[in-house]
């Protein structure tokens, strides 16, 4: 077994990701160095099996940092498995794999050690390869969900663009949106969130979304776990005459936020709050005038 992994720019992470699931159908395992400033996206699989090395390198293209390639050890299933632990949100929010029941999440408690009474349990198969709530950009986007509940503005309408697994989408069902819609320009995207709001027993909308040429549904509220070249993209496709009462963005760096606060302030967005974890941000903004 072989151990493929690619390391980019965490500006141009969610690109490459793109890029690689095209190679790699199979999907991917995530992990990231806030200190070094990467993100690396692992191929597992028999030399036969795996994409040339020329291919991931061009899907890469110029947010590529490194390529390495190693024989991993017998029990590379069990230590994969160890690698996707729980990820918890303020105490109150948690995504767990499915090998890890959810007694044994609430009797380990959050590492912070202040669990609520009864927090959200969300269980996200991490072979989907499409987000699994541990990356800063989703626990930063699920930290201002609850923001909004605790403001009592959970009652309404809700998309999650670029949805990727649905853990968002899906935390948002558990927390009193609705109706609630995930949306992403990869079929295989779409799949997964169906799958993945079976295993919760939620109900929400999937569908396939490019943001770039289709509209975006009217909503109450949108979120948008995006890098921030798809931030401002977004910015530039929004109907002017049914904007989202309020956006809930991610998936941006710290240096990169002013460029997107602007850019949805020309559309008469505020902005409300800023979340931040390492290099990440999350911004909460808050349309001036919005739709009635």
């Amino acid at each position: 077994m072989i151990r493929l992994a690619v390391r980019c720019d965490p500006a141009q992470s969610e690109i490459v990701l793109a890029e690689l699931l095209a190679v790699a159908p199979g999907g991917v395992e995530e992990s990231s160095d806030e200190a070094e400033g990467w993100v690396e996206y692992a191929i597992y699989g028999a030399p036969s099996e795996l994409p040339e090395l020329g291919e991931v390198q061009a899907a890469a293209g110029e947010g590529l940092v490194s390529v390495t390639s190693e024989e991993v050890p017998e029990d590379w299933a069990e230590r994969w498995r160890e690698f996707h632990r729980p990820a918890w949100v303020r105490g109150r929010i948690v995504v767990r794999p499915p090998w890890v029941t959810t007694d044994e999440v609430l009797a380990a408690g959050p590492p912070e050690g202040e669990a609520a009474a009864d927090p959200v349990v969300i269980e996200v198969e991490p072979a989907q390869a499409f987000g699994t709530g541990a990356h800063p950009t989703t626990r930063l986007c699920l930290a201002l969900l609850l923001d909004l509940v605790d403001e009592g503005l959970a009652n309404r309408a809700l998309i999650d663009l670029g949805a990727g697994s649905g853990v968002l989408a899906i935390a948002a069902v558990e927390l009193g949106f609705d109706p609630v819609l995930a949306a992403d320009h990869d079929p295989a995207a779409v799949e997964a969130i169906a799958d993945n709001a079976r295993r919760n027993d939620v109900s929400i909308g999937a569908e396939r979304l490019d943001l770039r040429t289709d509209l975006i549904p009217p909503t109450a509220t949108l979120v948008a776990n995006l890098t921030a070249p798809l931030l401002l993209e977004l910015a530039s496709r929004l109907d002017r005459a049914a904007l989202p009462e309020r956006l809930l963005c991610s998936g941006l760096l710290r240096t990169e936020r002013d460029r997107v606060i602007e850019a949805f302030g020309a559309l008469g967005y505020s902005l409300r709050a800023v979340r931040e974890l390492g290099d990440w941000a999350g911004l909460r903004l808050e349309a001036s005038n919005p739709p009635s």
